[in-house]
C-alpha cells in the first residue's frame, strides 16, 4: 500500500532536516509504514556503509525498520507520563533532533538498541541467511548452580542462542555511519556515545536459560543458551541512564568529551550524555520541537510525573466526564467464536488547562 500524502511530506521534511538519519526511521515507524527498499531509493543522503547496505542487504534494512519501531514504541511507553511524549509528529520532532538535549540522547540510545535487538531476534527465527543461532563452542560451558536434582548434572551449550554480536555490528554499521563521515564535534561524538549506550544496555544484559533432559523427569543433562533482555527491560534501563544522563562539554582537541561540573566522574559507556538544557516542554513551541501540555490527560492525586501539578506547569486541569464503549459479558461459542455486547463506561478523566 502506498503511503498517503502527508507521510511523504512528513518524510520530505525530515530529510530535510540536519539532523542524521535517525529521522528518517522514526518517520518510519509511524503508522504508514513505508516499504524499507522504497526508502532506500527514496533518501538520496544515505552513504556509505548505509548504502551498501541498502543494495546488498535490503532484508538487514527491513530489520533495521522493524527496530525503529521497537524503539518508537518503547520511547513512547517510557515518556508517556511526561511533559515530552515522545511524539514522532514530523513538524516537531525534527526539531528535537536538532538539540544536544537529553532527549535526544533517549532517541538516539533507543533507537539503536531496537535495531540491534530486531536484527538479532530475526537471526535466531532463522529469517536472515548471513546469520543464525549464537556459535558457542569456543566458549566454556555454564557453571551449575545449586538446586534439587541438579546434583550430578553435565552441563553443555545448546538449543539457540541469540548471537546478540551480529546484531550490535549491524547496528553500529548503519546507525553510527552517518556521524562517523563527519567531522570529529562534539554532536557526532555525543550522537556515537548514546548509540553505543543503547547497544550496551542489549549486549552487557544477556542472560542464560536452560533446560533439563533426562528419563522419567530426571536431569541429567543440562542445555544452556544465552538470551536477550526482553525490550521492555532495555527500555527500563535506558530510561534509569536519561535520569541520570551527564552533562558534558567538547574538549580541546576536539575527540573528547568532559564532564560539566566540579567533582564529576566522567561517564561510562552505558551512560547517556548531552551538551544543551532541555526546554520545559510546558507551551507548544515549534522552534524547540514542544507540543506543550495542554489538554493532556494527567493524575489529579500523583505526586510523580504524570501528576497534573507537574504536567500541567502550574496551569491547573479542569475535571470531564466522557462516556466510553467497551466489550463486556464475553462468552465463548463452541466453535471457535467469542461474542461480546457493548457497554457505556463513564470515566473521570483530567486534563491539563
Amino acid at each position: 500500500m502506498l503511503p498517503s500524502s502527508r507521510t511523504q511530506l512528513g518524510l520530505f521534511f525530515i530529510l530535510l532536516c540536519p539532523a542524521n538519519i535517525i529521522g528518517l526511521w522514526w518517520a518510519v515507524g509511524s503508522p504508514l509504514v513505508m516499504d524499507p527498499n522504497s526508502i532506500c531509493r527514496k533518501t538520496k543522503r544515505l552513504a556509505g556503509k548505509q548504502a551498501e547496505l541498502c543494495q546488498l542487504e535490503p532484508e538487514i534494512v527491513q530489520e533495521v525498520a522493524k527496530g525503529t519501531k521497537l524503539g518508537v514504541r518503547e520511547c513512547q511507553y517510557q515518556f508517556r507520563f511526561r511533559r515530552w511524549n515522545c511524539t514522532s509528529h514530523s513538524k516537531y520532532f525534527g526539531k528535537i533532533l536538532q538539540q544536544d538535549i537529553r532527549e535526544t540522547a533517549f532517541v538516539y540510545a533507543i533507537t539503536a538498541a531496537g535495531v540491534s535487538h530486531a536484527i538479532t531476534q530475526a537471526c535466531s527465527m532463522g529469517e536472515l541467511l548471513q546469520c543464525g543461532c549464537e556459535l558457542t563452542r569456543s566458549r566454556a560451558p555454564p557453571l551449575p548452580t545449586a538446586g534439587p536434582g541438579t546434583e550430578g548434572t553435565a552441563w553443555e551449550w545448546g538449543g539457540c542462542g541469540d548471537d546478540v554480536q551480529f546484531g550490535y555490528e549491524k547496528s553500529q554499521q548503519f546507525m553510527d555511519a552517518k556521524s562517523k563521515k563527519g567531522k570529529n564535534d562534539i554532536r557526532a561524538l555525543i550522537d556515537l556515545h548514546n548509540n553505543e549506550a543503547g547497544r550496551l544496555a542489549v549486549r552487557s544484559y544477556m542472560r542464560t536459560e536452560c533446560k533439563c533432559h533426562g528419563l522419567s523427569g530426571s536431569c541429567t543433562l543440562r542445555t544452556c543458551w544465552r538470551k536477550m533482555p526482553h525490550f521492555r527491560e532495555v527500555g527500563d534501563r535506558l530510561l534509569e541512564r536519561f535520569n541520570g544522563a551527564f552533562k558534558v562539554m567538547g574538549g580541546n582537541d576536539g575527540k573528547t568529551l568532559i564532564p560539566v561540573g566540579d567533582n564529576i566522574k566522567p561517564p561510562d559507556k552505558q551512560d547517556l550524555i548531552y551538551s544543551a538544557d532541555s526546554p520545559d516542554f510546558c507551551s507548544a513551541n515549534r522552534k524547540t520541537g514542544s507540543l506543550g501540555t495542554r489538554g493532556r490527560i494527567c493524575n489529579s492525586t500523583a505526586m510523580d510525573t504524570s501528576g497534573c501539578d507537574l504536567l500541567c506547569c502550574g496551569r491547573g486541569h479542569r475535571d470531564e466526564t466522557v462516556v466510553l464503549e467497551e466489550n463486556c459479558l464475553c462468552r465463548f461459542h463452541w466453535c471457535c467464536v467469542v461474542q461480546c455486547r457493548k457497554c457505556s463506561v463513564r470515566q473521570e478523566l483530567s486534563l491539563c488547562i
